[in-house]
């Protein structure tokens, strides 16, 4: 399999697959995160259960709003937030009533992130919303930061693989609860 760019990607996503993409530190799967057959498809190529909730990633902050109860974000802590974006920092804010549970699985809060990453910020301006975003290994697996890795391990189980090199960092990004302050993972 060799690697496909943004576009068909995006066209992939519309039709309901699975991809893998360059992230900051290592490659990622992603889908629709309204597509509820997509998700649990991505569920089951990592071995992940549903109940321990997903990342969405975007372009800008306004993609995630749906997503987010936005109002229910003290103002003292907007600045933290926001001024870390784009960037290599997740989120954990207060889901919306809307938000789906395949996503936030048994958690009120939804794990969200601004990227940077110039792949994620195309995959996700054009395909005009958030993706899902989670590393592209089986669960409890090491993170997979070789191209080679990827398409042994998970090459027949995703539609395709979006171009691009890794953002050069060392660690998947750090994810911080946004009302205690508290590091989720480091």
């Amino acid at each position: 399999m060799s690697g496909c760019t943004v576009t068909t990607a995006v066209e992939l996503l519309q039709q309901g697959e699975v991809i893998s993409y360059p992230t900051e530190a290592v490659y990622g799967l992603g889908c629709d995160p309204d597509n509820e057959a997509a998700v649990l498809n991505l569920l089951a190529i990592k071995q992940r259960p549903v109940e321990k909730g997903l990342i969405l990633v975007a372009a800008t902050y306004s993609q995630l709003l749906p997503y987010v109860d936005d109002k229910a974000i003290p103002l003292e802590k907007r600045y933290q937030i926001l001024s870390s974006w784009p960037g290599h920092i997740s989120w954990v804010l207060p889901a919306s009533k809307t938000a789906p549970k395949w996503i936030t699985g048994n958690f009120s809060t939804i794990a969200v992130r601004v990227s940077a990453h110039p792949v994620v910020q195309q995959l996700c301006q054009q395909y005009g919303k958030p993706l899902v975003s989670t590393s592209a290994n089986l669960a409890g697996e090491p993170a997979i930061t070789d191209y080679q890795q990827l398409l042994a391990t998970l090459g027949l189980k995703v539609a395709a693989i979006v171009d691009g090199a890794l953002g050069g960092a060392a660690q998947p990004s750090q994810i911080r609860d946004a009302i205690s302050g508290q590091i989720v993972r480091n």
